[in-house]
């Protein structure tokens, strides 16, 4: 099957100086989740091209498995390097769609109207989407076919307001993740901060954290194969 992941391109961390983008792990791990069960991965961004990592996620403490693979993997490496232009995609040539987080999302991809196009009608042809730590900052804008907010009434998580204070970006951030998913009217739920947690509702699939982006792309695998699952919240 043919996955498509969407990886943000905005590199400045707020008004602060610092830069921020996608994070490592969260790209890596499902990256190869999804490419061991032998799927097709494309790779796009709203910009195209390489896509900007936040460096914070390259710093020794946040390297996996699954980062120190993607380092030796000079194939994968070309193909992050140039990503294609979100607003060229066709959202029906793929069978699915996964988000990575990172800082960078909640400035462009919340806001960005490929994006909005590209869930709302992987959705509405009956294919999942995923989405971890703050990339469901991407639905932001997104809505139902009825015109409500797509989060309304589902079962969604994302990074907590807990995690945004513990890593001292609360006051950077253009809008807290947790807040805007509960005021869409989302049934938002959480784990332990920076602890793995998945939260599955039909197609749509969120994770909270960068420790939950592997589950979540195993949840995402369980919804290729046809698995019907009960709106979960997995540990």
């Amino acid at each position: 099957m043919n996955i498509l992941m969407i990886l943000t391109s905005h590199d400045q961390l707020g008004d602060t100086g610092k830069k921020t983008g996608f994070w490592l792990e969260e790209f890596a791990a499902p990256y190869y989740v999804l490419k061991d069960a032998g799927h097709s991965i494309t790779l796009a961004s709203p910009a195209g091209g390489q896509p900007p990592l936040d460096p914070k996620s390259d710093e020794p403490e946040n390297q996996t498995a699954a980062t120190e693979r993607f380092k030796q993997d000079e194939a994968a490496k070309a193909q992050l390097a140039s990503t294609e232009q979100l607003s060229t995609i066709d959202p029906s040539r793929f069978d699915a769609v996964f988000y990575p987080g990172g800082h960078g999302p909640m400035w462009d991809l919340a806001n960005d109207a490929d994006s909005k196009r590209v869930i709302e009608t992987t959705l509405a042809d009956g294919k999942p989407v995923a989405l971890v730590c703050h990339a469901p900052a991407a639905l932001k804008n997104v809505t139902a076919p009825d015109g409500s907010p797509l989060v309304q009434g589902k079962k969604v998580t994302g990074f907590t307001n807990e995690e945004e204070e513990a890593v001292g970006l609360t006051d950077v951030v253009p809008f807290l993740l947790e807040d805007m998913l509960k005021e869409g009217g989302g049934d938002y739920s959480k784990a332990a901060p920076f602890t793995p947690y998945v939260v599955t509702d039909g197609l749509l699939i969120t994770g909270q954290n960068p420790p939950s982006s592997e589950p979540a792309a195993e949840a995402l695998l369980k919804a290729l194969a046809g698995v019907k699952e009960p709106a979960t919240a997995d540990q």
